[in-house]
């Protein structure tokens, strides 16, 4: 059953859909990540939800309760803003109590709140430190423990990571995912980042021109895609234009080679298509033969145990895939086929 649930919110700036009847059902202590490119519409779901935009039209419903015309101040949510928004002529313990002082909670039990929130957040002692002391990782934590003091009923994070250096990021990303596991609370947040929302998100809602486009388990969205938009967003992939063989269930390349491919939806024999390959879904081979495809490798970009290589095919096509780091070199010629035992290439249906 869900606890927060959005139904068919509609919001635009001008001509531009920020929401297009956007759909989305959160259950009480999940977490679900918003995942989308910029302008994607993401970060007006979540004011939406937050009450600082107001929907067009549509509801939004926290545990059976109407709030889409409720005041911000009066929905008991926490929300951690991309830049933290902490006060700097406050101490850590006072910009923690801000939300319970407005809120009236007696100075006892606000001094109780504070030192329990700080120790949740492993800050404890920090109540007279200044903010201007701490690490960016650290301010962060105060802005979690300043949402949460006053035990909101939903958490909201806006990009709450992307001001922090790629490393401070990797390691504040490990603290926050334990610390709201540790808090237990519905949370909801933005980012542009998969590898943070796969990490934080026990889902993902991908978000695309104001509209929902899949919400699953990370694993999900990456094996079956539900639309060409997820199947490129989300991942590595090369997409290939490609004809539709359905007595074979494979797609015709240009060059003539027929790739075993998955359907994403019903496609009529010869539809024109767009054949996503994802970069584990081809391999390199010496030669022709079992749909092997004629090409040149132009750059080869080195990942540890494994490497990508792109590869200039027959015909002017290009495509990503994945090998051994010693597989080939730049200007060798190799060939090009599906994998014998990796995941299949998706078709879809070619727009326009």
């Amino acid at each position: 059953m869900s606890y927060l649930r959005l139904e068919r919110l509609e919001k635009r700036f001008g001509e531009t859909p920020a929401a297009d009847g956007f759909e989305l059902e959160v259950a009480q202590n999940e977490t679900v990540a918003l995942l989308g490119p910029s302008g994607s519409g993401k970060t007006t779901v979540l004011r939406l939800v937050a009450g600082f935009e107001t929907p067009d039209s549509g509801r939004i419903l926290v545990a059976g309760e109407d709030v889409t015309r409720v005041p911000p101040e009066k929905r008991r949510f926490g929300m951690v803003f991309q830049h933290y928004a902490l006060f700097p002529h406050m101490s850590v313990g006072e910009n923690v109590a801000f939300g319970l002082e407005s809120s009236g909670v007696p100075r006892a039990a606000r001094a109780r709140r504070v030192a329990e929130t700080l120790a949740a957040v492993d800050l404890s002692g920090f109540e007279e430190r200044s903010v201007a002391q701490l690490s960016g990782g650290q301010q962060q934590r105060v802005a979690l423990a300043r949402a949460v003091a006053p035990e909101p009923r939903i958490l909201l994070l806006d990009e709450p990571l992307s001001n922090l250096d790629p490393t401070l990021r990797e390691r504040t990303r490990r603290e926050l995912k334990r610390i709201i596991g540790r808090l237990g609370i519905t949370t909801l947040f933005v980012t542009h980042e998969q590898e943070e929302a796969f990490d934080l998100g026990d889902r993902v809602a991908v978000i695309n021109g104001g509209r929902l486009e899949q919400v699953g388990a990370p694993e999900g969205l990456y094996d079956e895609p539900a639309t060409r938009f997820v199947a490129t967003f989300i991942g590595r992939s090369t997409v290939l234009p490609a004809a539709w063989v359905a007595r074979e269930r494979a797609a015709r390349l240009p060059t003539g080679q027929a790739w075993p491919a998955v359907a994403a939806e019903e496609l009529a024999d010869g539809a024109a298509v767009d054949l996503v390959v994802r970069p584990e879904s081809a391999e390199l081979a010496a030669s022709g033969g079992d749909g092997a495809v004629p090409g040149e490798v132009v750059a080869r970009r080195f990942g540890g145990r494994t490497a990508f290589y792109e590869v200039l095919l027959a015909g002017g096509l290009s495509v990503e895939v994945l090998g051994t780091p010693a597989a080939a070199s730049p200007g060798e010629r190799v060939a090009v086929r599906p994998t014998r035992d990796g995941p299949l290439p998706r078709a879809y249906r070619r727009s326009g």
